[in-house]
């Protein structure tokens, strides 16, 4: 048994004739007749019965006819991925990102990205996570990297690193500089700016300073990343983002200090919604990200996680929005 076999055979049920299975599969009938007939010895059945209008299947060819089928289908379905991995993935893939990430990771991304995936096309979205969680699960974006999210049964997490919470001040504000470390029992001595509720970053923050009865300073509610540093950066309070909210030449009157005693860990993960297949280019796409990511070839200052993966994204997901 071949796989010409059931072609010819398939066909010329379809058809109900072997004169124009033939002409479809541009043989001979003599041809497809003998492939039929060395089928049928072979499975020691008859498979088709002939009439004055043409061929029917009988008992045995429909039995058949529903394997076939889905042998053939199978087998297209392998000659078209592996005619999509000889050339480059095309479409368009939309990745959304938290400012703090967007303005380290943007540039080298959509650079590296039109050179490995020359026929595609890339968007990026900034966006803080409890808004890039609901666009990820609208359609609006195939995949997503979002800080400490909330669980959800609709969605896909893969833990891809942690990085220490900062808080980030005015160098030399009140006439000394930044320390290199603040103790987080001390941030009740700090006005804070920091974005309004829900916001992942913050709601991280207060449920570590609530565990230790610690009342936080809150001065302002800005959600606007940039508003909220040029804030800052005037002496009119202090923001709690990762080191990497004031990389870039933008920022150097700002210094940060790694909250310490305990230290509070934001932990970055990747997200897919589970209510939509990923296409094959949000496919290859996420694992070069990750890739990258872990290589720490799209931007500076990030340090992964040696094998984040271990306690599974679930429980990553559920230990970082547990109380």
């Amino acid at each position: 048994m071949d796989l010409k076999q059931l072609e010819c055979f398939v066909r010329v049920v379809e058809f109900g004739s072997i004169t124009r299975a033939a002409v479809t599969l541009n043989l001979s009938q003599p041809v497809v007749s003998r492939h039929v007939r060395q089928l049928e010895i072979e499975l020691k059945e008859h498979l088709l019965d002939r009439n004055g209008r043409g061929v029917v299947p009988t008992e045995a060819g429909k039995r058949l006819l529903e394997r076939v089928k889905g042998i053939l289908h199978q087998v297209e379905l392998a000659k078209q991925e592996i005619a999509d991995q000889r050339s480059s993935p095309s479409g368009k893939i939309v990745v959304g990102m938290p400012p703090t990430v967007g303005k380290v990771m943007t540039v080298p991304l959509a650079s590296a990205f039109k050179a490995k995936f020359p026929r595609a096309s890339l968007g990026v979205v900034e966006g803080l996570t409890m808004s890039m969680q609901e666009w990820l699960l609208l359609g609006r974006l195939d995949c997503a990297l979002l800080y400490n999210p909330s669980p959800n049964q609709q969605v896909s997490y893969q833990h891809i690193w942690s990085e220490a919470l900062c808080l980030i001040g005015k160098t030399g504000a009140n006439g000394k500089p930044m320390p290199a470390e603040v103790p987080l029992r001390e941030m009740a001595n700090y006005p804070l700016i920091i974005p309004g509720q829900p916001n992942a970053l913050r709601n991280l923050l207060e449920v570590e300073c609530a565990r230790r009865d610690i009342a936080l300073n809150i001065s302002l509610e800005i959600d606007g990343i940039e508003s909220l540093l040029d804030l800052v950066e005037r002496g009119m309070g202090y923001a709690v983002l990762s080191k990497n909210a004031i990389a870039g030449r933008q920022r150097h009157g700002l210094s940060a200090s790694k909250i310490v005693d305990p230290m509070v860990e934001a932990r970055l993960f990747i997200a897919t919604s589970n209510q939509r297949p990923l296409t094959r280019l949000a496919q290859s796409t996420m694992e070069w990200l990750l890739a990258e990511i872990k290589k720490g070839s799209l931007g500076s200052g990030f340090e992964p996680i040696q094998g984040s993966g271990a306690k599974g994204a679930a429980a990553a997901v559920e230990e970082s929005a547990s109380p």
